[in-house]
């Protein structure tokens, strides 16, 4: 598939509360980590090692640190090409509140997520450290036909809570209705808590596929 059609939204506005006082004056992906280095950047090196170069960063709290470090750190990809890594804050173009969570934040830009009229769009955070090719789970969501697909991982099930869960359905007409699949090769639904197949663990979410 062609991954210059592929839209990135990457959400960086978090506070990270879990990580003051590294976080009293910059954003939770603005951390400094490895020395130069910030969180967010392991999510953006994932993103120009998988051939994606549309990228939005949606940015809230005390973002300057993080905004000068996108600008003067991450000028790589061609602006003849079309490419671009551009940040996003809060516009108030949909009402008249600040970005009130991962969903809100992706709402308050459909404006500009309409306007590149993409076929996929990858929703990503920019305060998660690991490595990971989101060009196999495009593959993987074309391949299944889905509407959505989520990349998770397996956590202990007391920290679950720490990350948000994701717990599985089975393989009904309902669910294959909706499409909804998971990068692990099982359908999965918001509401629930464990895996059928790991009673002790559950799962957080890694990166989301979807077909517009």
């Amino acid at each position: 598939m062609e991954l210059d059609d592929i839209l990135v939204i990457l959400l960086a506005g978090g506070v990270g509360e879990r990580l003051y006082p590294l976080t009293k004056d910059r954003a939770k992906p603005a951390v400094y980590f490895g020395g130069p280095y910030r969180i967010i950047d392991f999510t953006l090196s994932n993103c120009i090692n998988s051939g994606l170069r549309h990228i939005y960063i949606a940015t809230q709290y005390k973002s300057l640190s993080l905004n000068r470090h996108i600008r003067t750190g991450w000028n790589v990809v061609s602006e003849e090409l079309g490419e671009f890594i551009e940040i996003l804050p809060p516009q108030k173009r949909v009402g008249e509140h600040w970005y009130l969570g991962t969903a809100d934040a992706v709402y308050q830009n459909l404006y500009s997520i309409t306007r590149e009229s993409s076929s996929h769009i990858i929703v990503l955070s920019g305060d998660h450290v690991y490595k990971m090719d989101y060009a196999k789970m495009l593959r993987f969501h074309v391949e299944k036909s889905a509407d959505a697909t989520i990349a998770t991982i397996e956590v202990p099930i007391n920290d679950s809570s720490r990350f948000g869960r994701r717990r599985p359905v089975h393989r009904t007409p309902r669910s294959r209705r909706w499409g909804f699949t998971s990068f692990a090769r099982m359908c999965w639904s918001a509401r629930s808590k464990k895996t059928p197949h790991a009673p002790t663990a559950s799962t957080t979410s890694a990166g989301t596929s979807s077909r517009r």
